[in-house]
């Protein structure tokens, strides 16, 4: 007896998530049939050697006794109180323990933050490119994500007055990622202001998501964009799966600072919310207070001689010998934003050549168009290998564009 099929929500429809899409899929049937593929589209420290310093381990390990029953629906008092602390050593004074949330990951408060905020047809405004869980996020909450441009030209910075011009009656929200997945570029102090003060006259929302706030290079600035708030709402959003190697323990916060009192309408819906899925996991949680209070390992890896630092630099030599791709020299994160160089081949698809890799290569990328942008010429990569295993990688995906380029 055959059965009708079972339909998906409509709104999927209009969501993408290129990183564990089609691709990943089609790489994990090659697994199994033997294939060994080298990962790079997945900023996964784990997978690729990392470890998550011992101290946090400890730390885990000593609270398990008290990490049987349920906490509060906001986190554990620890945890959030180790985040104000470390907000207010960068100069967010406004932020309390009240008003700091943890969650299964900055993926899941992502989620909860904009289904708190949104009605059917509000816009927040997204960066393009931009990480595409924020696009999804929007859509799945009945809002429309308006994508400014962050150019190639400007280094995959924004313009803030362009991002004005997109500003409607019906934007709630502004989305700022610095240091930025996927391109890598940390936006400067002047157009973090200019974002900031469009926020403070449109009455937005700031969700700022600062997941790789201290994973730059070459004395890139990371500055908090909470600092240069005063009177928006400004949602700062941090956690511990790439600072401190730890996406498997699945624990992000986010604080709010700046227009607290009007928000707390807003806040309680998110409490709700909060309360709704009971809590976070609690073991990870205990994890946090030792991560941020202690020895910031992550300069170790970013600093020269460091392993993130020296695959960052054979990534950017390597493009820049490359007769097929560009990139612009990521500054921050843990992604080269890889583009096809002009005339380099008779025609590029990005899916099509990210298929053909794989395929062909075993090479796993991200397809640029995942990332919400109108052109098809580029993919990401993230700088996870060691700086031998992306030499010789970044060969072999040279020899792939030049037998795609002949195809």
């Amino acid at each position: 007896m055959s059965h009708p099929r079972i339909k998906p929500a409509d709104a999927l429809a209009r969501v993408r998530y290129e990183i564990r899409g089609p691709l990943a899929r089609r790489a994990h049937e090659l697994e199994r049939l033997g294939y060994e593929i080298v990962k790079l589209n997945i900023g996964n420290p784990g997978a690729f050697g990392f470890r998550a310093p011992e101290t946090m381990r400890l730390a885990v390990i000593e609270n398990l006794q008290q990490a049987d029953p349920y906490c509060h629906q906001k986190g554990i008092f620890p945890a959030r109180e180790a985040v104000v602390m470390q907000q207010q050593s960068r100069g967010v004074m406004d932020v309390t323990a009240d008003e700091v949330f943890i969650g299964n990951g900055v993926s899941e408060l992502i989620l909860l933050c904009l289904r708190a905020l949104l009605d059917p047809g509000d816009e927040v405004l997204v960066p393009s490119p931009d990480y595409p869980l924020w696009t999804a996020a929007v859509t799945l909450n009945g809002g429309t994500a308006v994508h400014y441009p962050c150019r190639v030209e400007n280094g995959y910075v924004p313009d803030p007055e362009e991002v004005a011009r997109l500003a409607t009656a019906r934007t709630r929200a502004l989305v700022v990622i610095s240091p930025n997945n996927p391109t890598g570029a940390v936006y400067p102090r002047a157009v973090l202001q200019g974002l900031v003060r469009l926020a403070e006259e449109r009455n937005l929302v700031i969700f700022t998501d600062e997941i790789y706030d201290q994973i730059t290079y070459d004395g890139a600035e990371y500055v908090p964009v909470a600092t240069l708030n005063r009177h928006a709402l400004c949602a700062t959003f941090g956690g511990l799966s790439k600072v401190y190697r730890a996406c498997g323990y699945r624990v992000g916060w986010v604080s709010f600072s700046g227009a607290r009192e009007a928000a707390k309408d807003y806040l309680l819906a998110l409490d709700l919310l909060a309360g709704l899925r009971l809590c976070a996991n609690v073991p990870g949680q205990w994890a946090v207070q030792t991560a941020l209070g202690g020895r910031q390992s992550i300069y170790d890896l970013t600093r020269p001689g460091g392993r993130l630092y020296e695959t960052r630099r054979v990534v950017i030599e390597a493009f820049a010998r490359s007769p097929w791709f560009s990139t612009i020299a990521p500054q921050g994160a843990l992604y080269a934003f890889v583009r096809a160089r002009p005339g380099a081949f008779p025609a590029f698809d990005d899916q099509e050549f990210a298929l053909w890799l794989l395929e062909h290569y075993h090479i796993l990328v991200t397809p640029g168009h995942g990332f919400n942008v109108p052109y098809n010429d580029a993919f990401r990569i993230t700088l996870l290998p060691d700086a031998e295993t992306m030499k010789r990688v970044l060969a072999t995906l040279d020899e792939a564009a030049a037998a795609y380029a002949r195809r």
